[in-house]
């Protein structure tokens, strides 16, 4: 995997994110934090896990690895959690920003919250974000629709459209 591919997908992990959020605005607040029997809870518990995992890796890769993650009652609003978001999202970029090819190959062990310490690569890790927020992110659009809300579409398709990421 190539730095290029891995700014893309930081770029698509991004924009469907962003993309959530905005939809999110649109809903009521008791809908966004009610209890949905998800893996989560809520919109809100999923959402805030989405952002703590990211921010968990970003501290890994920095060698700063912080041992637990955001949690839902940590951050009181979708407001709130936008801006750690966005906070975390710039640092994420910052980070790929200073990488080169070479260093994706490289590997890193991390303490991993459930699974002892794990072994692999940068680049391993970075599509394991983009897993990651995409099988949440798929459990807000489901959420959504319970509640009679039009979800936006995050298709990595449609990114490449909009972006003009297709060639």
């Amino acid at each position: 995997m190539t730095l290029q591919e891995i700014k893309i997908l930081h770029a698509y992990n991004s924009w469907s994110n962003n993309r959530i959020f905005d939809a999110l605005t649109q809903i009521p607040t008791d809908q966004y934090m009610k209890e949905m029997k998800g893996s989560h809870g809520s919109i809100h518990g999923t959402l805030v896990h989405i952002v703590g995992a990211e921010k968990l890796w970003q501290s890994r890769w920095r060698g700063t690895a912080e041992m637990a993650l955001l949690t839902a009652p940590d951050v009181p609003s979708l407001a709130a959690l936008r801006s750690i978001w966005e906070e975390v999202g710039r640092g994420t970029a910052a980070f790929i920003g200073s990488l080169t090819d070479r260093k994706l190959s490289e590997t890193l062990q991390v303490k991993s919250l459930s699974a002892g310490t794990v072994t692999l690569t940068y680049w391993q890790s970075f599509q394991h974000i983009v897993d990651h927020s995409t099988y949440h992110r798929g459990q807000i659009v489901t959420m959504m629709r319970q509640l009679n809300t039009t979800p936006p579409s995050t298709a990595m398709l449609l990114f490449y459209r909009e972006t003009g990421k297709l060639s």
